[in-house]
């Protein structure tokens, strides 16, 4: 904290949690953002951005292995690390978007190859339940807390975001902020059914 004329200056921008972690309702959308507009109602967690820092990083080395073998005169090589190097930035750039996405059209989920949208007329609920959960994503399962949509047809989708994933390990607070985040977005947005 820094001291001035006036008196401590709070130095928030040097934590990257900042009040939001410290507000109940998550922060609040920019002045500029419609509600037409996907956005993510919760920050990508410190297991995703790491893994995602790490493809960046070893991308940078391919790139610049890459550079080494053009000057080395190889455009076979040069054009394969180039390629490699691509791929691993993209899959980054993926791995940074999964989850879980809203606006007033729908509730959008991403994963990693794929992106599957519903639209509000189609969600009967969304709602957090106890259930076997994946840990990170990997085949080993633990008990934990889900967010789970009902259709309309009455069908239970698979998880939309658990409290074990690369987003939530480890904060639970934050996932409760998001569960209900999206809960009150599908509140808002779907219909009363009888």
């Amino acid at each position: 904290m820094l001291v001035s004329e006036d008196g401590p200056v709070p130095l928030t921008i040097l934590t990257a949690d900042r009040e939001f972690d410290d507000a109940a309702g998550g922060p609040p959308p920019l002045p500029h953002e419609g509600r037409e507009q996907w956005r993510r109602p919760y920050r990508p967690g410190p297991w995703r951005v790491g893994l995602a820092a790490v493809f960046l990083l070893l991308a940078s080395f391919v790139l610049l292995s890459a550079m080494v073998i053009a000057m080395a005169g190889s455009a076979a090589g040069t054009v394969t690390c180039v390629a490699i190097a691509a791929v691993m930035i993209t899959g980054a750039l993926r791995l940074l978007r999964m989850g879980v996405w809203v606006s007033q059209h729908g509730l959008r989920h991403t994963s990693f190859l794929s992106t599957s949208t519903l639209r509000w007329s189609q969600v009967a609920s969304v709602r957090t339940r106890q259930q076997p959960v994946k840990l990170l994503g990997l085949p080993r399962t633990v008990q934990g807390q889900a967010l789970v949509i009902t259709t309309t047809r009455g069908a239970v989708l698979r998880a939309l975001v658990t409290d074990h994933n690369s987003d939530f390990l480890g904060r639970k607070p934050a996932f409760d902020r998001a569960a209900d985040a999206v809960e009150a977005w599908a509140a808002e947005h779907t219909a009363p059914r009888p």
